[in-house]
C-alpha cells in the first residue's frame, strides 16, 4: 500500500494479522477501487506538532488577550472577597478557559504549520532535556481548539453573553479543596442566572440558545492548559512558569 498511512499499517497489522491481510487484499486487488477511494483518519496527521505561523503577531495579540483576562478577574468584587488560597484554586483552574473565551470574544484567528523536531545532534549540543509536564501543540489539539473558537463565533454572543459566561467560568464550586465553595456555587448560579435573563432580552425567539451557549462552553475543559501555554506563550516567556506570571498580574498591587 504505497498511499496507506504507516502507523494504520502497522496497528492493523499488529492489533489484527487476519484483518491486515484481509485490508491488504482487498487493497491490491483490481476490484479494490472504491475501498481504496474512501478517506481514513490519519493518526499520523493528529499526532505531529504544530508551531504559529506568524509566531510574533499571534502570540502579541495572545498576550493582550491574557492581560484583559487577567483584568477582568481582578475586577470582580466578588472573586476579591473570596479567600487568597481560593482565589489561587480558581485562577488555576479557569484562566485557560477564560483565555479561550477572549480569543473568540476577540475574534483572535490563527493558522499553524509542522514544527520540526530538532535533531538528535542539536539536542545532545543544547542538552536538550524534554519537560514531561510540557505538552507539544500537535494538529489533534490545535483542530479542537479552533472547532471551540468556531463554535462561540457561530453562537456570535454579544459582549454581556461573554461577560456573564466568564462569570459562570471563574465560579466553578467543583474546584478541589475551596473552603468557601458554597458561596462561589452560589456566584455560579447568579451568573448563569443573569446569562440566562441576557439570553432572552437579546433573543426572545429563540428557545435553545442558552443551553446552546452551555454545551459549547463544555468544549472548554476538553482543551489543556499546557497545549494553551506552548502555543502562545512559550515562544515569548521561555522556560518561565506562566501561572507564576499571571498569579504575579493578579494579585500585585
Amino acid at each position: 500500500m504505497e498511499n496507506r498511512c504507516n502507523c494504520l499499517a502497522n496497528s492493523d497489522r499488529l492489533s489484527n494479522p487476519i484483518l491486515y491481510n484481509i485490508l491488504s487484499q482487498m487493497d491490491n486487488s483490481k476490484s479494490s477501487q472504491n475501498y481504496s477511494s474512501v478517506p481514513h483518519r490519519c493518526y499520523c496527521e493528529l499526532r505531529r506538532t504544530v508551531c504559529l505561523k506568524r509566531p510574533a503577531e499571534i502570540c502579541k495579540e495572545a498576550s493582550t488577550v491574557l492581560v484583559k483576562t487577567a483584568h477582568f478577574m481582578k475586577n470582580l468584587p466578588a472573586f476579591n472577597q473570596l479567600p487568597p488560597n481560593d482565589q489561587f484554586l480558581l485562577l488555576k483552574s479557569c484562566w485557560a478557559p477564560l483565555f479561550i473565551l477572549g480569543l473568540a470574544q476577540e475574534h483572535v484567528d490563527f493558522e499553524v504549520t509542522d514544527n520540526p523536531a530538532d535533531s538528535m545532534l542539536k539536542k545532545i549540543l543544547l542538552n536538550h532535556q524534554e519537560n514531561p509536564e510540557m505538552e507539544q501543540p500537535t494538529m489533534a489539539g490545535v483542530s479542537k481548539l479552533k472547532s471551540c473558537l468556531k463554535k462561540f463565533w457561530s453562537l456570535d454572543l454579544s459582549p454581556k453573553e461573554y461577560a456573564y459566561l466568564k462569570g459562570t467560568t471563574i465560579f466553578n464550586p467543583d474546584v478541589p479543596n475551596l473552603k468557601a465553595a458554597l458561596f462561589v456555587e452560589g456566584l455560579q448560579q447568579e451568573a448563569q442566572h443573569a446569562l440566562s435573563e441576557v439570553v432572552q432580552l437579546l433573543h426572545p425567539g429563540d428557545q435553545e440558545r442558552f443551553a446552546q451557549i452551555l454545551l459549547t462552553a463544555s468544549m472548554l475543559q476538553g482543551i489543556t492548559p499546557s497545549l494553551i501555554t506552548e502555543l502562545f506563550f512559550r515562544p515569548m516567556i521561555g522556560q518561565a512558569d506562566l501561572l507564576a506570571l499571571l498569579v504575579d498580574m493578579l494579585f500585585c498591587r
